[in-house]
């Protein structure tokens, strides 16, 4: 059965604005602790701050951005030596502030 564009069309336009919805919501959620973290004290340049959430998003994902937690797990240890502690309003790309 087909179906007419004009429902396709109002399909589409109802997704997106469930996309920009969630969008939103995960965009609130995730500077929300970002702030907390005390992300929002620092100076840094969007684009390396970017990179940075891209690097970490590896990491949880399994990427090669660093440790996604399994292998310490597996190995039944919990090194350090891989990631070190942030400090809320540190700069994670170990520049001062300005």
């Amino acid at each position: 059965m087909k179906r007419p564009s004009s429902k396709i069309r109002d399909e589409i336009a109802k997704l997106q604005e469930q996309l920009k919805v969630a969008e939103t919501r995960e965009a609130e959620r995730i500077g929300r602790i970002a702030l907390k973290a005390g992300l929002g004290e620092i100076e840094i340049d969007e684009a390396q701050l970017q990179a940075a959430f891209e690097d970490l998003a590896k990491r949880f994902r399994g990427g090669k951005g660093g440790s996604n937690g399994r292998e310490r797990a597996s190995a039944g240890g919990s090194s350090t030596a891989d990631t070190a502690p942030v400090t809320p309003g540190a700069a994670a790309s170990g520049a001062a502030e300005t």
